[in-house]
C-alpha cells in the first residue's frame, strides 16, 4: 500500500495479481477506500468482527481504479429526537466507512433534547437532556410512552467518536440548533427565551414532535451564551463546517415581543424574517472569524448569506440551486429524496409510517445534481449530498437500522459513483448485486434492515398511529 499524489485524493488503485493485492492511493484516505473494495471482494465474512474460515479466499486479477463523484458523502443521525448510545454511534461509523461515506453529521440539539456536554452551562444536560415523556406516532389524540427518555455525551465521548470517525476518514459535523428547535435549551435557561411573551420558566423539554413555537430571544445576552457553546464545539470537534440549523422558526413570540421589536429597529431590520437572519449573519461571522464555515439548512438564504456560508438544502432542490447560482457551496439533500425516516412502501405493514413512499429504487434515481445546474460553471458548487435519518420515531437501534438500509447502499452509491442519467440507470442491476452479495454483508455487519420482501413481524408496530404523506413528493411551500 502507498501514495501516489498524482491520484486524486480520495481516489485509489487497487490491484490484484501473482504476488498478491496491492493499493495506491492519491492519500490515505485513498487507500482506506480501496481497502473496502477489497473487503467486498473478499465476500461478506470479511464483515465479521473476527474471522471464521481461516483459509485464503481466491480472487481474480484484476486493476480497479477509482475515485468518488462528491467530496461530501454524508449521513446525518439525529440523536436529539432519540438518543443514540456511544456506541450505537461507533457502529455506525463503521457502517458509513463501509459504504464509503466521509461526513457524520450529528444534529445534537432539538426542542426535544440536548445531548452534548457543555461545562459553562451544566442545565443545558442536567435538565435540558431529559423528557419526562415521549409522544408515540403521530395519532390524534396523542398516544404516549410514559417513560423518562435522554442521554447526553460528555466531551469525551464526542473525542472518542470524533477520533473514531477520523481514522476511518471520516468528518463529524456537529449542529447545534438556532434560534428555533430550541425548547430543550430554553427549559434549562429560561433566560434563552422570550420571556415579555411567554412563561419560560414554566417550559418543559418538548415531549411531542412537530414545530415548537418556542424560539430564542433576540439578545445580546443569547448570543454570548451561544458562542460559549460554540467555543466549547470548537474544542470538540475539528471540522471545517459547523452547522447552525437555522431552520423552521416561527416568528409568532417575535412578533409579540417588545424586545425582539426593540431589537428590529436599533438594527434597521425591515420584520422577523430579517431577525432570524441576524441570528444567522452573527454567527456566520463569529465562526469565520475562528475559521470555521458556517452550514445551515436553507432558509438562512432569507435575508442574504456571507460568502463563506454553505446550504445544506432540505426542503427541495430550489434553495440548493438558488445557493449554488449566487456562489454557495451546496449539500443537496432534499425531504423528498433521501430523507431516511420516510416510508419504504404503501400499507398497515410499514411500523409508524410517515411521510412519501421512497422505496431503494427511488434512492438509487436520486440525483444530486439538479438538470437546472448541470453543465453550467454553478454544478460545481454543489460538494455533496446527505441522507438524513431523523428520528422522532425510530426509538431503538434496531429501528434506525430497518430505516436507514437498505436504502443507504443505493445512496451511498449515487454519493460515490459517477451514474448515468437517472432514468438511465440499471436498477434491476443494482437489485441484483444487492441480493447477490450486499445483504449478506449486511447480515455479517449485524444490520436490521428492511427485506426487501417486506417488514418481519418484529418490526412492524401495530397500534402506533403515523403520518404518511399523500401523492407524489412535491417541494416544501410549494403547490
Amino acid at each position: 500500500m502507498g501514495v501516489d499524489p498524482a491520484l486524486p485524493s480520495e481516489g485509489y488503485r487497487l490491484t490484484i495479481g501473482p504476488d498478491g493485492a496491492t493499493i495506491t492511493g492519491g492519500g490515505e484516505a485513498g487507500v482506506f477506500w480501496g481497502r473496502q473494495t477489497l473487503r467486498q471482494l473478499l465476500g461478506p465474512d470479511a464483515y465479521r468482527r473476527a474471522p471464521i474460515r481461516p483459509a485464503p479466499r481466491a480472487l481474480p486479477y484484476l486493476t480497479i481504479e477509482d475515485e468518488p463523484r462528491f467530496a461530501w458523502r454524508g449521513l446525518l443521525l439525529d440523536v436529539a429526537r432519540h438518543f443514540m448510545p456511544k456506541d450505537g454511534v461507533l457502529r455506525y461509523l463503521d457502517l458509513m466507512a463501509a459504504h464509503k461515506l466521509n461526513v457524520l453529521h450529528l444534529h445534537l440539539t432539538d426542542d426535544q433534547g440536548w445531548r452534548v456536554e457543555i461545562r459553562r452551562r451544566p442545565r443545558l444536560t442536567e435538565v435540558g437532556a431529559w423528557r419526562r415523556r415521549t409522544r408515540l406516532g403521530w395519532g390524534d389524540p396523542p398516544m404516549w410512552d410514559e417513560r423518562p427518555h435522554g442521554g447526553f455525551y460528555t466531551q469525551d465521548d464526542l473525542r472518542e467518536i470524533v477520533a473514531y470517525a477520523a481514522a476511518r476518514h471520516i468528518t463529524v459535523v456537529p449542529e447545534i440548533d438556532v434560534p428555533g428547535h430550541s425548547q430543550a435549551a430554553i427549559a434549562a435557561y429560561p433566560e434563552l427565551g422570550n420571556a415579555d411573551v411567554v412563561d419560560t420558566a414554566s417550559l418543559e423539554v418538548r415531549t411531542g414532535w412537530g414545530v415548537s413555537p418556542n424560539v430564542l430571544a433576540p439578545t445580546d445576552q443569547v448570543l454570548r451564551f451561544y458562542e460559549d457553546v460554540l467555543t466549547e464545539v470548537l474544542e470538540i470537534f475539528p471540522s471545517r463546517f459547523v452547522h447552525i440549523g437555522g431552520d423552521e422558526c416561527p416568528k409568532d413570540q417575535w412578533r409579540a415581543s417588545a424586545t425582539a421589536q426593540a431589537r428590529i429597529r436599533a438594527e434597521g431590520l425591515r420584520d422577523e424574517a430579517e431577525l432570524q437572519s441576524w441570528f444567522i449573519r452573527h454567527f456566520d461571522r463569529w465562526l469565520a472569524e475562528r475559521g470555521r464555515r458556517l452550514i445551515g439548512w436553507d432558509e438562512i438564504l432569507e435575508g442574504g448569506l456571507a460568502d463563506g456560508a454553505a446550504v445544506a438544502s432540505w426542503q427541495g432542490y430550489a434553495g440548493g440551486i438558488t445557493a449554488a447560482r449566487a456562489g454557495h457551496d451546496v449539500v443537496m439533500c432534499p425531504m423528498q429524496e433521501v430523507y431516511l425516516d420516510h416510508r419504504q412502501a404503501d400499507g398497515d405493514d410499514e411500523p409508524v409510517p410517515f411521510g412519501w413512499v421512497r422505496t431503494l429504487r427511488d434512492v438509487y434515481r436520486f440525483e444530486p445534481v439538479p438538470p437546472e445546474l448541470a453543465g453550467t460553471e454553478h454544478a460545481a458548487r454543489i460538494i455533496g449530498t446527505q441522507a438524513n435519518m431523523w428520528t422522532e420515531v425510530a426509538d431503538s437501534q434496531q429501528r434506525v437500522d430497518y430505516q436507514v438500509f437498505p436504502r443507504l447502499a443505493a445512496f451511498a452509491e449515487v454519493a460515490w459513483s459517477h451514474l448515468p442519467a437517472p432514468d438511465e440507470r440499471d436498477v434491476e442491476d443494482f437489485r441484483r448485486r444487492m441480493d447477490a452479495a450486499h445483504y449478506a454483508r449486511l447480515d455479517a455487519m449485524g444490520v436490521a434492515y428492511r427485506p426487501p420482501s417486506g417488514p418481519l413481524p418484529w418490526q412492524r408496530r401495530p397500534g402506533i398511529p403515523g403520518r404518511p404523506f399523500a401523492g407524489p413528493p412535491r417541494e416544501r411551500n410549494r403547490p
